[in-house]
């Protein structure tokens, strides 16, 4: 049994081996290490913790995953670097890292680039999500499969948000990002770069006006206690990605990596049950609370405003042709 650090992990990488446990040979008899900086019950680590029960079963009990959740080693960001370089095996990631390196991930974060759920699980499961996964093996990993991060949509302590008029003048903190910076601005809003931790106590004292985000995580930050008006935009639908290191993948068999392969798919669809479970108990408890939710008079209004923001980010003629391909898949998924 190996206790696993973030301490260890550096370690390793100093010592020019993966994880610093020695031989090629123990690295490939030990588990899988992955991380995840959600919690033990998150849908994202419960579905790598489900893949996990497939390897071990499918493989004879050879293959297996042991998951490191609730940020034990460090922030993604962090563990990130660590996976690149092999002293990390798997690692389930928020696209907003892999931007810097990877520009086709940036379209999967384009604010309205999906028109609706269907649209994006069509999408991730089709060709351009294929090509996002595959843009990621020259920067040292193996993209597996998306798993659902939700729709986002703006929260604040002032009035319903109808229209972008109703955004003007409102500080919304938004993630350290220049997309969501642009995308905020755009809408006239005042942006506020913010780490999560602080949005609660940012509320109170009318530090910020608002933020963004998901139902599930409205409902666990408690920001809807401070923050009682939620206006369903849907404004971003960006996945997670679980990504593999490369260097412990191509010391694989082909036979190996097929598994690894088809069991992360397979922990889709039951990453997305879990996740529309917990979206509809979180809209539950928030409409129970009394929070104000009101749709938006128009989306096309908000997302008409976000043209510059695509020309500001899609700059190479793959990001382009994926967006194109994206786009040409909307309406045909609804079906």
């Amino acid at each position: 049994m190996v206790r696993l650090t973030r301490r260890a992990l550096t370690g390793g990488l100093m010592a020019g081996g993966a994880l610093g446990l020695g031989a090629c040979g123990d690295v490939l008899s030990r588990p899988f290490f992955s991380s995840d900086t959600h919690s033990a019950d998150y849908p994202t680590v419960e579905a790598v913790r489900m893949m996990s029960r497939l390897l071990d079963e499918r493989s004879g009990g050879r293959l297996s995953i042991r998951i490191y959740s609730g940020g034990q080693l460090g922030s993604e960001r962090d563990t990130l670097e660590l996976t690149v370089f092999g002293g990390l095996d798997m690692n389930r990631v928020n696209l907003a890292p892999l931007n810097a390196f990877a520009p086709e991930t940036v379209i999967l974060s384009l604010p309205f680039v999906f028109e609706s759920e269907p649209h994006m699980r069509a999408a991730l499961d089709g060709a351009p999500g294929r090509a996002v996964l595959d843009a990621l093996e020259p920067h040292g990993l193996i993209g597996l499969c998306f798993y659902d991060s939700g729709a986002r949509s703006f929260y604040n302590i002032r009035r319903p948000i109808r229209t972008p008029d109703d955004m003007r003048g409102l500080k919304i903190r938004v993630q350290n990002s220049d997309l969501y910076v642009s995308m905020v601005e755009a809408l006239g809003a005042n942006a506020t770069p913010m780490d999560l931790s602080e949005v609660y106590q940012g509320l109170m004292q009318g530090v910020i006006d608002g933020a963004e985000n998901n139902w599930p995580s409205y409902e666990s930050t408690r920001h809807f206690e401070t923050a009682p008006f939620y206006s369903l935009t849907g404004h971003v639908m960006a996945p997670e990605v679980l990504v593999m290191s490369a260097r412990r993948w191509h010391a694989l068999s082909d036979t190996d990596k097929a598994l690894v392969s088809t069991c992360a798919r397979e922990s889709v669809p039951y990453m997305r049950d879990l996740w529309d479970a917990r979206v509809s108990a979180a809209r539950e408890r928030i409409t129970a609370s009394g929070v104000e939710v009101n749709e938006v008079d128009d989306v096309s209004d908000f997302a008409d405003l976000m043209r510059p923001v695509w020309e500001r980010f899609v700059r190479t003629p793959s990001q382009q042709r994926l967006l194109e391909d994206i786009r040409n898949m909307a309406g045909g998924a609804d079906a």
